[in-house]
């Protein structure tokens, strides 16, 4: 007594899910499209082969968003690391002693105490104040610049190189001195 597979359709009929004249009509009609189909020569459309294409095509596109968005943040740590190793190689050491040179970062002020001559060179551009995390160094002026480069927001004080000869000449207020005691 070997059981016989039977057809879905067979299965149907059997349970009484569908009556016959239903199954007949179904089996024509598919058979009616099968003829039309090699009488026309027109290719099948298969609905569920179109989704799979599609939304495999989906996936290729989100893929390829996910890695330039992946690559962007490597981008980003390998500046950022390039930059704390560019402020760490050039910084120069404050002198906790020395003058206060005050300079704002955002909308909060900031001091920084350095010697004579160095706030002398920060003012004339000879010297940058960057950010590190939440300390603050000193570098040179092209150390400055390739920090700027990577990162412009690491750079807080940055001023314009200026010649002292050049600057002497368009000072308007050359004639006046300024007293001593002013410092800010």
């Amino acid at each position: 007594m070997s059981k016989q597979k039977l057809s879905l359709q067979e299965q149907l009929l059997k349970s009484g899910l569908v009556s016959s004249a239903q199954a007949k009509t179904v089996k024509a009609d598919k058979r009616k499209q099968t003829q039309m189909q090699r009488k026309n020569n027109v290719a099948v459309i298969d609905e569920a082969k179109e989704l799979a294409l599609k939304a495999q095509a989906e996936k290729v596109e989100r893929d390829r968003e996910l890695n330039q968005l992946r690559k962007q943040q490597e981008e980003q740590k390998e500046l950022a690391a390039q930059v704390r190793q560019l402020i760490e190689l050039h910084s120069l050491s404050q002198d906790a002693d020395g003058v206060a040179y005050h300079f704002s970062d955002g909308n909060r002020m900031k001091t920084v105490y350095v010697s004579e001559t160095m706030r002398e060179q920060i003012i004339n551009g000879r010297l940058a104040i960057v950010k590190l995390g939440q300390a603050y160094e000193i570098v040179p002026y092209e150390t400055a610049k390739k920090i700027g480069s990577r990162d412009a927001a690491s750079v807080i004080v940055h001023n314009e190189c200026v010649k002292d000869a050049e600057a002497k000449q368009d000072d308007p207020y050359a004639d006046y001195q300024i007293p001593d005691d002013l410092i800010w």
